[in-house]
């Protein structure tokens, strides 16, 4: 239905291009700091899973201290789908797959709010909470309006892979996740909530809310196998198109560098699940204090 994927051609100045006054597919791009686009957004065939071979390259979003967007004052690196598709409407599956590193790492003293809609129906948040007790949380969780409903500790050099089970007839979001190579699964859900989207306000990326401090910090995020797609499911980390990025490279325990980033390759397995059946009711003025405009 949408695909963000990236070819070999791909390059981080494609960015640029985008305007409100020259919507050019597939991305929008205008949510991030005062900086050059290369220092919030890097692109590599060693930033992507390497399961992954739909994709010939994968995206790197950075946070650091210029990352204040439109007078805010969270941290925010967002990429957004530009497309004439509905995205909102039966039943689709929102598919992604995320990693991150020790170098670069996110703080867990800060809650991250990843891959989010503007409504915030559902969502993955790392880090610790705004308002929850303690001084960091290593967990990245997923939500529905803003409640956690499961969660894995997050581990350096591994490929998290996600896909959104959303039922926008039925009023219904559930989830399927895997690591590394592993076919996804469904894990939790499908929970009833009010899903909505007008296909422009899908957020890959990261908004990093300050929890009453700052943190100048740079913090690298990476992301691969991004696409909408319409039921029933593609389980395998492939993508759709297996062999359109080209054949993937062995996987193994080592970690790839590509100038002074450490790219991650390994998978883990350990998770903590927390699900729940019942209908979640959205926070008062969620859209208000943390949406787009």
């Amino acid at each position: 239905l949408w695909s963000g994927f990236f070819n070999s051609s791909s390059k981080v100045a494609d960015f640029d291009q985008w305007s409100f006054s020259n919507e050019i597919q597939p991305w929008q791009w205008y949510i991030h700091g005062s900086a050059a686009t290369s220092e919030y957004i890097g692109m590599s065939s060693s930033f992507k899973n390497p399961a992954d071979t739909t994709d010939a390259q994968g995206v790197r979003l950075t946070i650091d201290g210029t990352s204040f967007w439109n007078g805010q004052t969270m941290e925010r690196t967002e990429i957004i789908p530009q497309t004439s598709a509905n995205l909102g409407t039966g039943h689709l599956y929102y598919h992604f797959s995320l990693s991150t590193s020790a170098t670069n790492a996110p703080n867990p003293g800060y809650e991250h709010q990843i891959a989010f809609f503007e409504s915030h129906f559902t969502e993955l948040k790392y880090g610790l909470l705004d308002g929850a007790s303690g001084t960091s949380d290593n967990t990245l969780k997923w939500c529905i309006n803003s409640q956690p409903q499961w969660s894995v500790n997050l581990t350096a050099n591994t490929w998290y892979n996600f896909a959104y089970d959303i039922d926008f007839s039925g009023g219904t979001v559930a989830l399927w996740y895997s690591t590394g190579s592993s076919a996804l699964t469904q894990i939790a859900g499908p929970t009833a909530t009010s899903p909505s989207t007008n296909s422009a306000d899908f957020h890959i990326g990261v908004l990093r809310l300050p929890n009453g401090g700052t943190s100048a910090a740079a913090e690298d995020f990476f992301w691969s196998g991004i696409y909408v797609e319409q039921a029933p499911i593609t389980t395998s980390v492939a993508g759709p198109n297996p062999g359109a990025g080209g054949s993937a490279p062995p996987v193994s325990s080592s970690t790839t560098t590509v100038g002074t980033t450490s790219v991650p390759t390994t998978t883990s397995k350990s998770s903590t699940t927390i699900v729940s059946t019942t209908t979640v009711s959205a926070p008062q003025a969620t859209q208000t204090k943390y949406g787009q405009w």
